[in-house]
C-alpha cells in the first residue's frame, strides 16, 4: 500500500481535516459557540452512550482475567506514554507556545484508538480479539485517569480539575457509559449489527468536538501565533514523539516476551493515541480557546499515525 492510499484509506483523516479548515475559515463565535458547545455535548453523551451499549460485558471480563496483557499495556499507555509526552512538552516549550507545549503532555496520557488499533493488528497479522479488549479497556480506564492524570501533572495554573469539570466528566461521559452498560442486554446486539453506522457517528461527534475547540483557537489568533517555524517545529516534535512511541512499544512487547501476534497487538495499542477520547475529553474539560491550542499535538499525531500505520503494519505481516 503506497502513502497515498494510506491517507485515503480512513476517512476519520477527511473528517479532521474538513473540521480544522471549517474552523479557520468559518469559525463558531458568540452565540454560534455557545451553540456549538451545546451540540458537541449532546453529541459526546450519545457517543458515550452507545460505546457503553457497545462493548460486552464477556469482553471486559475476558481482558481484565488476560492480566499479564491488559497490566503492562495500561501501564506503558498510562505510564511510559504520558513520561514521553512530559519530556516533550519540556521540549516543546522552548520552541512552542505554552499551551500548544502542554498538548504533548495531554497526548501522552490519552487512550490508545480502538478501532484503528485493531484494524491495523489485523492488517499485521497480529492477536486481533487481544487488541479489541485490550484496546476497549483501555478506553474505559482512559475516561476516569486521563483527566486527573493530565491535571496533576500539568498543575493547577494549566488547568483547574475543580468540582465542576469533575461533574461534566461525570455527567456527559462517565453516566452514559454506565447507562449503556445496563442497557446492553437489550441493546447491545442492535447496536454491534450497526457498526458502520455507529463508526459515522464516532466522525461525526469528533469533528464536531475538533471544530468547536479549533475555532476557540482561532478567535484567539492562532493564525497570528503560528509561524511557519512554529508549525516546523510541531511537526517535527509530533513525529519524533510517534517514532519513538512505536519503537519503544515493539521493544518493549519483546522485553515482556509476547509471541510475535501478541506483541504486534501491543505495538498498535500501546502507540497510537485516540482522538475519539482526546477531542471531546478536551471539549468537557476546557474552554475552546484552551482546548484548540491543547489539542493541536494530538490531532496531527493522529493523522500521523494513521499515515503511518498501514506501511508499518503491511510490513510486520511479512515478518
Amino acid at each position: 500500500m503506497n502513502l497515498r492510499a494510506s491517507i485515503l484509506a480512513d476517512p476519520m483523516i477527511a473528517v479532521l481535516l474538513a473540521a480544522t479548515l471549517l474552523a479557520l475559515a468559518l469559525p463558531a463565535v458568540g452565540d454560534l459557540r455557545d451553540w456549538a458547545q451545546t451540540v458537541s455535548s449532546i453529541g459526546v453523551f450519545v457517543l458515550f452512550l452507545v460505546n457503553g451499549m457497545r462493548i460486552a460485558h464477556g469482553e471486559m471480563a475476558q481482558g481484565l482475567l488476560n492480566w499479564r496483557y491488559f497490566v503492562p499495556l495500561a501501564l506503558w499507555v498510562f505510564g511510559a506514554m504520558t513520561a514521553a509526552g512530559a519530556g516533550f512538552a519540556a521540549l516543546a516549550g522552548h520552541v512552542l507556545p505554552p499551551l500548544v507545549a502542554l498538548g504533548f503532555l495531554y497526548l501522552g496520557t490519552l487512550p490508545s484508538t480502538i478501532q484503528s488499533a485493531t484494524s491495523y493488528t489485523n492488517l499485521a497479522h497480529g492477536n486481533v480479539a487481544l487488541a479489541v479488549v485490550g484496546a476497549a479497556l483501555i478506553n474505559i480506564l482512559g475516561v476516569f485517569v486521563s483527566a486527573p492524570l493530565f491535571a496533576l501533572l500539568a498543575g493547577s495554573k494549566a488547568v483547574d480539575l475543580g468540582l465542576d469539570a469533575i461533574w461534566r466528566i461525570g455527567l456527559i461521559l462517565v453516566l452514559p457509559f454506565i447507562i449503556g452498560q445496563l442497557l446492553q442486554r437489550w441493546t447491545g446486539v442492535w447496536v454491534r449489527a450497526r457498526k458502520a453506522q455507529i463508526v459515522w457517528l464516532d466522525r461525526i461527534v469528533i469533528g464536531i468536538a475538533v471544530y468547536v475547540a479549533m475555532s476557540g483557537a482561532v478567535e484567539q489568533g492562532l493564525l497570528h501565533l503560528f509561524s511557519a517555524a512554529t508549525w516546523g517545529w510541531l511537526a517535527a516534535l509530533t513525529v519524533a514523539m510517534l517514532v519513538t512511541a512505536h519503537t519503544a512499544a515493539w521493544w518493549a512487547g519483546f522485553a515482556l516476551g509476547y509471541a510475535m501476534a501478541d506483541r504486534k497487538a501491543f505495538l498498535f495499542a500501546g502507540a497510537q493515541k485516540s482522538v475519539a477520547t482526546g477531542a471531546p475529553l478536551a471539549a468537557v474539560l476546557f474552554a475552546p480557546d484552551v482546548a484548540g491550542f491543547l489539542i493541536a499535538p494530538l490531532l496531527l499525531y493522529h493523522l500521523l499515525q494513521l499515515v503511518m500505520a498501514a506501511p508499518l503494519a503491511n510490513w510486520l505481516a511479512r515478518r
